[in-house]
């Protein structure tokens, strides 16, 4: 697995072993930075469920400014900051504007720092069910000041998300036990 576009393009990502994340695959990470274009350059991320940190490491060498990792378990988040330090050494860059937090995206207070542009959401996927609802509602809270903020939420295709107050954009990917991203933006209230 490897950063797939951007300035540290080719990097080879730490994975831990075992089945303790189902990472991003580059494919579909590929398909959903081109969808995203310029929304990246200089945003603010959020990534929750953040395993091996592949979204917010792709988003910081497509050109976004910083951002949160969030990622409860231990050996993924040693992962996550090997990683943080491989693709800051390929951007040429201090990442002090990055923060990993070894929490769980269910209950980690979301309010402090900067308020994020992308939020990327990847939680196990028999996890969806339960923690999709509490998630986006305190995402509402927490982006209710940038209503144009973007929230990219893998999941299997056979799932379907209707969380109330958000407005799906878009879908990436199809097809029943397979991958797919869906793009969220809050209702205009």
């Amino acid at each position: 697995m490897r950063i797939s576009g951007g300035i540290a393009r080719g990097i080879p990502l730490d994975v831990p072993k075992g089945d303790a994340v189902r990472p991003a695959t580059d494919g579909m990470r590929q398909a959903v930075f081109s969808s995203l274009g310029a929304a990246v350059a200089d945003a603010r991320f959020l990534d929750l469920f953040a395993g091996s940190g592949a979204y917010g490491l792709e988003a910081l060498s497509r050109g976004a400014a910083g951002g949160t990792f969030v990622e409860q378990n231990a050996k993924a988040a040693g992962c996550i900051r090997r990683n943080l330090a491989a693709v800051g050494k390929s951007l040429g860059r201090d990442l002090r504007e990055v923060t990993v937090l070894a929490a769980d995206a269910r209950t980690v207070p979301l309010g402090g720092g900067a308020v994020p542009d992308l939020v990327f959401i990847d939680p196990p996927y028999e996890l969806i069910a339960d923690v999709a609802p509490g998630v986006f509602e305190r995402l509402a809270t927490v982006l209710a000041t940038k209503p144009e903020a973007l929230v990219v939420f893998e999941l299997p295709g056979e799932l379907e998300l209707a969380p109330p107050g958000w407005r799906l954009l878009k879908r990436l990917g199809k097809g029943a036990r397979q991958p797919t991203v869906a793009f969220f933006r809050r209702d205009p209230a």
